[in-house]
């Protein structure tokens, strides 16, 4: 589980909740045509911009925030050094069975055009292109809870103006005025929730994870492509380092060390 995340969602609540019984009542807050008129009417408007099957499997991207997803760089570049040592001691057909260990697809992908004799710009092509499409799906997630987050507050605002068209309505009874004045704001505050608190936050997270997943994929193009090209393994993991921040570069280096005193 995503402990960021989790922690993130129930401050919010928290957050929320106790402001609101501080200043008033917490059923002041609760008015179930608000709820339908901005989370349904922003659902619904969100419908219509995306077909059924995108719409239903962006909505369940929701739970990816949830997941823990981890995208250790320094873990892969080693993988490539070892792949560039057995490839220059054995050649590169000796890489096929360590394909077979590969629980990245992608990874065992590339290997495979290697070892198949692929030449290196069709090699990178093919991967290159893969990664694009990648993107391009994690992309379209994203913009689906943009939409989310710019639809909210508008139909916040489409409920708040209905409540105060039936509150105008009821101007002969000056009593009734500050409960439905009350009422018609609520809506305007679910939509600011569901974009603020739920939606754009949601967005963020996604495209974190989705620049992180395509450094990732990233770093193996360059990694194999430098073992087609028969380059030192040493050169290959200085070349792969120029791709990690400065952190998680000291990272690699203090594991090779303890790697290095470890086989002394």
């Amino acid at each position: 589980m995503d402990i960021s995340t989790i922690i993130g969602f129930i401050c919010g609540i928290v957050f929320v909740i106790t402001s609101i019984m501080m200043g008033g009542r917490l059923g002041l807050f609760f008015d179930l045509p608000s709820v339908m008129i901005t989370i349904g009417g922003t659902f619904a408007s969100v419908l219509i911009s995306y077909p059924l099957n995108k719409f239903l499997n962006s909505l369940k991207s929701a739970r990816l925030v949830f997941k823990t997803q981890e995208f250790d760089t320094g873990n892969i570049i080693q993988k490539i050094i070892d792949l560039a040592n057995i490839a220059r001691k054995e050649g590169l057909l000796a890489l096929e069975e360590a394909a077979q260990s590969m629980e990245d697809k992608f990874l065992q992908k590339g290997i495979l055009l290697i070892v198949d004799g692929t030449d290196p710009e069709l090699v990178r092509n093919i991967l290159e292109t893969e990664l694009a499409f990648v993107e391009g799906r994690h992309k379209e997630v994203q913009g689906f809870w943009e939409t989310v987050a710019s639809l909210g507050p508008a139909w916040g605002m489409i409920g708040t103006l209905i409540g105060l068209i039936n509150m105008l309505d009821q101007l002969n009874d000056p009593s009734s005025i500050g409960p439905s004045m009350a009422v018609a704001l609520v809506t305007t505050f679910y939509g600011s929730v569901l974009a603020n608190f739920i939606s754009t936050p949601i967005a963020n997270k996604l495209k974190i994870r989705s620049s992180e997943e395509v450094l990732l994929k990233e770093v193996m193009i360059e990694g194999l492509l430098s073992i087609q090209a028969g380059e030192n393994p040493r050169i290959i993991e200085e070349k792969l380092k120029a791709f990690l921040s400065p952190t998680l570069r000291d990272t690699v280096n203090e594991k090779d060390e303890g790697e290095a005193k470890a086989g002394e």
